[in-house]
């Protein structure tokens, strides 16, 4: 955890430096892209870790690492007693996100989480997160390269350039955002989500069927 140089963060209404640094990084769900599993734990212990470490009744840590495995589509009674290795990837991936909602984080954190994996894998964890983000209301922050994937799950997209925040906008202004990175990521677009806009957009305000045009 680094500290701001200027300016604040904030979460749930707190100013983030006036927290305990421990406490905070427990209240804030964290997946990334290798999946950071324990690989000598199992994978019910692995979704357990942070409330073992806030002091939860053993019962409870297993109660709740076998509701939240069943939630992101792994039968508890099958894997939740075999080891990380034992998993494939996208299976792996899926415990590090019900790890990530274990503790009930204040905010979830996804660095790159799916980059790893194979297209038809990636599309359901994609589709997946929108579904837990919307059952369990949470904020969160997705880091991805890959403005496909900002545009599909993102509901606010923010543009990073060397440390600078140059463009935020919601999936739908950001094909209008005229900054030179944001403007870099959308000549990347394949040409059929330009396409799908167009043919979304009614005629009266397409400026293709304009009269003036």
């Amino acid at each position: 955890m680094l500290a701001p140089t200027s300016g604040s963060v904030w979460i749930a209404g707190q100013d983030t430096k006036t927290l305990d640094p421990i406490q905070l990084r427990r209240c804030i769900g964290y997946v990334i892209q290798e999946f950071g599993l324990l690989p000598h734990w199992t994978i019910e212990q692995n979704v357990a870790l942070v409330p073992r470490l806030l002091g939860w009744p053993a019962d409870k840590q297993r109660s709740r690492a076998r509701e939240l495995l069943e939630q992101v589509g792994l039968k508890s009674d099958a894997l939740g007693s075999r080891l990380p290795h034992q998993l494939s990837g996208g299976q792996r991936q899926r415990v590090a996100v019900a790890r990530a909602l274990a503790a009930e984080p204040l905010l979830l954190l996804f660095d790159e989480p799916f980059g790893a994996l194979d297209p038809v894998t990636r599309h359901e964890m994609q589709q997946q997160f929108i579904q837990l983000r919307n059952r369990y209301n949470l904020a969160s922050v997705f880091v991805t390269h890959d403005l496909v994937e900002a545009l599909s799950i993102a509901t606010r997209i923010a543009v990073l350039d060397r440390g600078n925040l140059e463009a935020v906008a919601t999936p739908d202004e950001f094909f209008d955002v005229t900054t030179p990175v944001a403007r870099a990521f959308l000549d990347t677009l394949p040409l059929d989500i330009w396409e799908r806009r167009r043919t979304s957009i009614p005629p009266a305000l397409d400026p293709e069927h304009r009269a003036d045009r």
